[in-house]
């Protein structure tokens, strides 16, 4: 009997092979990947998550797993969350690092995958 397949949302191999050995050989489904361009959602991290799973599920008329990563820092309370690839584009890890300067409590990490 074949096992049914859930899409991960990526088109990194890298991300998928990752993902998989996570899972292990027991998870019940077989992961396969498919590269979808996700609209860039706005809201907390766990809206952002949920809407991208539920765009994906569409786009593919199935089950999908996506994964968002997310970086907050408690001195922002929980910010820059999603938008996190866009600070980096801009202020690199060495102006982060010079935002958090006068903080005491700097970073919560998130990483999701639905």
């Amino acid at each position: 009997m074949a096992t049914r397949a859930l899409v991960f949302v990526t088109g990194n191999v890298k991300k998928l092979e990752e993902v998989r050995a996570i899972l292990g050989d027991s998870f019940p489904f077989r992961l396969v990947s498919q590269k979808i361009d996700l609209p860039e959602y706005q809201g907390e991290a766990d809206e952002v998550s949920r809407k991208k799973c539920e765009t994906a599920a569409e786009v593919v008329k199935g089950p999908v797993i996506v994964e968002d990563t997310c970086l907050g820092f408690n001195a922002f309370g929980g910010l820059p969350g999603p938008y996190i690839k866009w600070f980096l584009e801009k202020l690199k890890p060495v102006g982060l690092h010079k935002m958090l300067a006068g903080f005491e409590d700097k970073v919560r990490g998130i990483t999701h995958i639905l």
